[in-house]
């Protein structure tokens, strides 16, 4: 039985009123906003700083961390031990047996230095009433979203709303393959950004039906139906599959409580019928063709719907494994295996290294020994999420459960050498650390000691 007040997940007692918890409070919700509006600035506002702003939340998470340290909010434990071990371990390998390159090995290193680090300030820092704020923001700012989304999806590349970064007036848009239209990215810099977005708005979407927590019924209806228009009007099907995953986590949790059904499916009735309703409009019967299209053709070359679900989420790890072999033992060197590094090295010896998959970049980065244990701390936290957030269900405790619908995958295999992603990975453990760490003081101040 895994004790939720282990050494590995910390939660530290602290004061709302500390003036360094506020100001951590303050630097946390200006991460999550620069995540969601990071590619705006580089498109649309300030196009000419759009290298540097990739970055932009680099140095807010280093003061975040240098913060809570100085704070003792941030105290070593078990996963950021091993982490800053393999992570010095990684820059010497990079430096002596890699590519060399000190820019790019310090752009590597950042991944798990600087951002992974984040998950545990914000888990300590935020509660549950924090992290229900953020999803009532991510409700209110998903209508203007998906307003956003279709409007870039009939619009041509060339037109302002599909101003690529830096101003390319080429289009962000990314080619869907399906009756010539492009997939929208949102305010995000690629499609990547805005399925991820849905993904996570998803999460809340689901909980706020379950328990209305004061948020308004319209808003909800209106994020829901956002939530499930961004399927086809992104042409995504990683979103597709992401819903999915959600949809099973929900309606297990429905399950164990009968009687929260009925209002459930007054809901997704409610939200069912507005669907039925708006895919009957030529303005959504074209999206819903374009990505039956690309579904039906892209899974056609794939191998059918198991083989694309197998191969996303399952194959591709273990493929990777098999692959490690290609790696040497030191790796190439932290950040060539990410798109900005291997860009960046290729003006200098040629060729692109950027590796898609995330443990074959893992691996091809870090070396075969380091590489399965980065690969180790993101499976052992994940674990722990799991079991934790599944004890919750019987105490009818479900948010960290659907968060971990979303969580899981992004934490696991998600491709944390783009910034984007990154991103969303620590952000949502984070805050689904927060939901877990509440609930255990809560249990605590109860007389339990943690959860059976």
């Amino acid at each position: 039985m895994i004790n939720i007040d282990s050494s590995n997940i910390i939660k530290i007692d602290l004061q709302e009123d500390n003036s360094s918890i506020k100001l951590l409070k303050k630097g946390i919700w200006l991460y999550f906003l620069l995540l969601i509006f990071e590619g705006a600035l580089r498109k649309w506002f300030l196009p000419f700083l759009s290298g540097p702003l990739t970055l932009i939340r680099d140095p807010l998470a280093f003061f975040i961390l240098v913060i809570a340290i100085k704070n003792g909010i941030l105290k070593f434990n078990f996963y950021l031990g091993i982490t800053v071990l393999v992570s010095v371990l990684g820059i010497s390998t990079t430096l002596v047996f890699g590519h060399g390159n000190l820019g790019i090995t310090l752009f590597g290193s950042r991944i798990m230095l600087l951002h992974f680090p984040l998950i545990f300030v914000i888990g300590n820092i935020f509660n549950e009433s924090d992290v229900l704020k953020i999803g009532k923001v991510l409700l209110y700012i998903s209508i203007p979203m998906t307003i956003l989304m279709i409007i870039q999806f009939y619009s041509p590349q060339s037109a302002l709303v599909n101003r690529g970064v830096g101003g390319d007036v080429g289009g962000g848009g990314f080619n869907g393959g399906a009756f010539g239209f492009f997939r929208p990215p949102g305010t995000f810099s690629f499609i990547t950004g805005l399925t991820q977005f849905y993904g996570l708005l998803l999460c809340f979407v689901l909980y706020f039906w379950y328990k209305p927590s004061g948020i308004n019924f319209f808003i909800r209806l209106a994020a829901t139906v956002g939530a499930f228009c961004a399927i086809p009007f992104s042409l995504s099907r990683s979103l597709f599959f992401q819903t999915l995953v959600s949809l099973l986590f929900f309606m297990f949790v429905v399950s164990m409580k009968p009687k929260n059904l009925i209002k459930v499916l007054f809901g997704v009735l409610g939200a069912s019928v507005i669907l039925v309703l708006l895919s009957n409009l030529s303005i959504f019967k074209t999206p819903i063709e374009a990505f039956m299209f690309r579904f039906e053709g892209a899974n056609k070359y794939e191998g059918g719907v198991e083989s694309v679900l197998v191969d996303r989420y399952l194959g591709s790890m273990f493929s990777s494994v098999g692959d490690s072999n290609d790696a040497s033992f030191f790796g190439h060197g932290l950040g060539i295996g990410t798109n900005a590094g291997s860009q960046l090295l290729s003006k200098f010896s040629g060729g692109n290294n950027w590796v898609e998959n995330e443990w074959s970049r893992i691996f091809f980065e870090s070396g075969i020994f380091l590489g399965f244990i980065i690969i180790g701390i993101r499976l052992a936290l994940a674990f722990s999420f799991f079991s934790f957030s599944y004890k919750l269900i019987f105490k009818d405790n479900t948010l960290p459960w659907l968060l971990l619908s979303f969580c899981s995958l992004i934490l696991v295999n998600g491709q944390w050498g783009q910034p984007t992603s990154l991103g969303f990975a620590v952000f949502s453990a984070g805050i689904l650390l927060a939901v877990l760490n509440q609930y255990n003081k809560n249990f605590k101040e109860s007389g339990n000691k943690n959860l059976k």
